[in-house]
């Protein structure tokens, strides 16, 4: 008598934490998809196949930690834009680290004018 009590007891805790627990389970979900926290909207060129254009999408479907990061388009002094990305990191901070210093290293790679910056446009 006494353990059927005892496991009717354990079983109403553990329906009572399922319960109160369930609604925070759909919240830790991925963030594939979602846009993250969207500081400006980036300039992506017009062709699909431009590789800051591919570099968006992949961030917006990354599941993880991402950031995007991009050139100013200024389009009388510019006639280029640069970016840098990194998908999946541990943290959100580490995602945009990485991503400026991605897109830093095209800056310097293609020796661009001094006018020319790199900005996280969105991170998630």
């Amino acid at each position: 008598m006494k353990s059927i009590a005892i496991r009717r007891a354990a079983t109403a805790m553990m329906a009572a934490a399922l319960v109160l627990t369930a609604p925070g389970i759909g919240m830790a979900g991925s963030l594939a998809g979602s846009v993250g926290d969207k500081r400006f909207s980036p300039v992506l060129p017009g062709s699909i196949k431009d590789p800051c254009n591919k570099a968006y999408k992949a961030y917006v479907a990354a599941s993880g930690h991402s950031a995007y990061a991009t050139t100013g388009f200024i389009r009388v002094m510019d006639g280029y834009v640069l970016c840098g990305a990194k998908y999946n990191a541990p943290s959100q901070q580490e995602a945009e680290d990485l991503a400026m210093k991605s897109c830093q290293s095209g800056l310097a790679h293609y020796k661009v004018a001094a006018g020319s910056q790199c900005q996280i446009a969105a991170s998630k």
